[in-house]
């Protein structure tokens, strides 16, 4: 099993203790489909990817993490105000 201080590459994400996902494995990782994903990046709740070996973004899955936690309290608060 990798250490936290491993570094590695995509295939298993792990650079410096963190978990890389691209846009289809976040969508994945949050049960959201990859339009949503690529909706979060457009609104700015995804923002600064890295690049992976084949040049795809990658994210890491705290990023992914607090945009899906933004993305909910945002529907809240549009449901509360209507």
């Amino acid at each position: 099993m990798p250490r936290p201080d491993d570094q590695q590459n995509t295939d298993g994400r792990e650079a410096a203790g963190l978990l890389w996902f691209t846009i289809a494995q976040a969508a994945a990782f949050t049960g959201r489909n990859r339009q949503t994903i690529y909706a979060w990046e457009r609104r700015g709740l995804l923002a600064d990817p890295r690049h992976d070996e084949h040049g795809r973004r990658i994210y890491s899955q705290q990023q992914i993490a607090e945009a899906h936690k933004k993305a909910r309290e945002n529907a809240a608060a549009a449901q509360g105000a209507a």
